[in-house]
């Protein structure tokens, strides 16, 4: 995404009903390369259609701590529960 001052916010976005993220080694290895920049991982997780969804919110810079150990294991910078505060995590994405 791009904010309203031209700067660019890359978010890798994924979806489990587990604690496990499934980010492809390129994947990772892109994450990592540009962990210092605007760089993020955004994962839904519903263990089933009829449970409430969580959303969490990573730097790019765990995706190897995120691959190897889940979502139980990483600290995020965001964790919410449906109905999504939106407002919240666009702006840790962007802060502008």
């Amino acid at each position: 995404m791009c904010d309203q001052l031209g700067a660019f916010h890359f978010v890798e976005l994924k979806y489990t009903t587990t604690n496990k993220v499934d980010l492809r080694p390129s994947q990772v290895a892109w994450l990592t390369r540009h962990g210092k920049g605007s760089c993020w991982v955004l994962v839904k997780k519903q263990p089933t259609p009829s449970d409430v969804a969580e959303i969490y919110l990573f730097k790019g810079s765990d995706a190897v701590d995120l691959k190897m150990d889940g979502l139980d294991k990483v600290k995020p910078e965001f964790k919410g529960k449906q109905p999504f505060q939106w407002d919240k995590i666009f702006y840790l994405i962007c802060p502008v």
